[in-house]
């Protein structure tokens, strides 16, 4: 499998896109268990185009192991969430897909490590463990070579001195956080206007939910920033989408975005129009490439917008291998 893999992480052209994505769909159809039983209860013609292949509801993640046949497991990696909440699993057989996909992608999206001091301020998701975000920030933060660069719990002081160094050697700040710490520096109304914030989603039940417009609204000008970005990931998938000035998420090499009608999953709509977001990420390879999220969005141009979620309904087709 060698070949696919490298295959995967030098897709130049839109037909060696659709090409590679039919073949992984062929090899995880034989040897993904989940994906291959779901297939066989949805008696769905072969594909012969993209938009024909089926995709997993992402629900399957809370209730099946997603993985490959055969390959042992490494370890795993848990979405986070509020208490009692059951948590998506995703087990990670090679690791090294993962980490070449999110270093190609940071690398081509945000910039060289090695040019930057990394700022993470992620206390749910290290408080929680087995996060994949708090696996890359730290593979990210490594590549940095630099001890400014770090995770930070709730030290705020420590965290804007550490920025303020950064600054004086000349360099770029990036600063991942998730949504309710971020709110809480933009109360404190500290300044950060030349760094680089990536907002990665989740009030994980600290405060209240709102739009991306709204939230950023606040973080700008609590932050005294021009903009703020966003990073689009999860667990189940090992491919990301980094949002710039626009607001707008752009599309690596590695995924795809289809936005299929909220009421038949195997219908797709045209550009602008809102529906839920199917992500192909062939860097998933050994798991399922092809995932029915339960994200709003739409379309726009080579880039997508999110706009909310579903609710916690059960979308239709999810509940064709829960008995």
């Amino acid at each position: 499998m060698i070949q696919l893999e490298n295959q995967i992480f030098t897709i130049s052209s839109r037909k060696e896109f659709i090409e590679t994505t039919l073949e992984v769909y062929r090899f995880q159809k034989k040897y993904c268990k989940v994906y291959r039983d779901y297939l066989y209860h949805l008696n769905h013609p072969e594909p012969k185009t993209v938009e024909e292949i089926p995709f997993l509801p992402i629900s399957f993640f809370k209730s099946h192991s997603v993985l490959t046949d055969d390959i042992p497991v490494k370890f795993e990696f848990y979405s986070s969430g509020t208490t009692g909440m059951i948590r998506s699993k995703h087990p990670v057989q090679i690791p090294d897909m993962y980490e070449r996909s999110f270093n190609k992608i940071y690398d081509s999206s945000i910039g060289l490590p090695s040019n930057q001091v990394i700022l993470a301020l992620l206390p749910n998701y290290i408080e929680q463990g087995n996060s994949s975000l708090v696996y890359m920030v730290d593979h990210l933060i490594k590549r940095t070579n630099n001890e400014l660069s770090g995770f930070f719990l709730d030290d705020y002081d420590l965290l804007i001195s550490n920025y303020k160094k950064a600054l004086e050697l000349g360099k770029k700040v990036i600063l991942f956080g998730v949504s309710y710490a971020l709110l809480d520096l933009a109360e404190a109304k500290i300044n950060l206007s030349e760094a680089q914030i990536i907002e990665t989603g989740g009030m994980k039940g600290r405060r209240k939910e709102m739009t991306k417009e709204e939230l950023h609204e606040i973080l700008k000008n609590g932050l005294s920033c021009k903009y703020i970005s966003s990073e689009y990931g999860m667990t189940e998938l090992f491919s990301q989408s980094y949002s710039d000035k626009d607001g707008l998420f752009n599309i690596p090499s590695t995924m795809e975005i289809l936005i299929r009608e909220t009421n038949d999953p195997f219908n797709y709509i045209q550009d602008g129009k809102t529906g839920g977001i199917n992500v192909i990420d062939l860097a998933n390879l050994y798991s399922c490439s092809f995932i029915s999220t339960q994200d709003l969005g739409k379309r726009i141009g080579n880039q997508f917008q999110l706009m909310g979620r579903f609710d916690n309904s059960d979308l239709r087709g999810c509940n064709l291998m829960m008995e």
